[in-house]
């Protein structure tokens, strides 16, 4: 199972959930701008601000799921890529010496 293209189709989501959100917001904002409630200037700064409010509460939920899932998937004894990098290169070291040994044998 790749988590890491899990995690990053979830987190694809999100970025298109925010899209979706900012282009509402434009749209709400520039009726506003035409029935006169505000100035283009202030719809402008409102989209901006909750924009920005959104990708940073998206950041802390990315991390906050990163988090939950590196601790769940450890819970579950799924080993991370570093230790299985260093598992592999174990193994390749041990066949290099039973092909040696074997080498050595046949000689």
């Amino acid at each position: 199972m790749d988590n890491n293209n899990w995690l990053k189709q979830l987190l694809m989501v999100g970025v298109g959930t925010t899209s979706i959100v900012a282009e509402k917001l434009r749209e709400v904002s520039d009726e506003w701008v035409k029935e006169g409630k505000i100035n283009p200037d202030q719809a402008k700064a409102f989209v901006d601000d909750m924009v920005q409010q959104i990708k940073s509460e998206q950041g802390n939920f990315e991390g906050q799921m990163e988090r939950q899932l590196r601790n769940m998937m450890q819970d579950l004894g799924v080993p991370r890529q570093s230790e299985m990098d260093e598992l592999r290169g174990r193994i390749d070291r041990l066949e290099r010496q039973v092909r040696d040994l074997e080498n050595k044998l046949w000689r």
